[in-house]
């Protein structure tokens, strides 16, 4: 069998594998930790890409200058004010593209 390495020092003794342990030949040991850096990268892609698209199809905040006009707002309070709530956040969400839940909400507030 191959020579046994020297523990792994510095910060770098976190990638220390149960083949530095047994004593495995260098190149096992390597391309395990090869194997886990891979795949701990390929993860972190994934969730940046998964919250990048998350992000791109959550509607736009309104109350901070987005899509609320002065007439929408006030053509809804009017809508919601005579009693029909639910086409006041028909209308939110016609207009501006927002969640039931965040059209709800806004159509509270007014």
């Amino acid at each position: 069998m191959g020579q046994a390495r020297a523990p792994i020092p510095g910060c770098f003794a976190v990638l220390q594998t149960s083949a530095d342990r047994r004593g495995y030949p260098h190149a096992m040991a390597d391309m395990i930790r090869i194997v886990v850096l891979t795949a701990v990268v390929v993860i972190a892609v994934i969730g940046l890409i998964w919250l990048a698209v998350r992000l791109a199809h959550r509607p736009r905040n309104t109350l901070l200058g987005g899509a609320l006009s002065p007439e929408l707002v006030s053509r809804a309070r009017e809508i919601k004010e005579s009693g029909q709530f639910d086409e006041a956040v028909f209308l939110i969400r016609g207009e501006t593209g927002m969640s039931q839940r965040s059209a709800a909400r806004l159509v509270r507030r007014l």
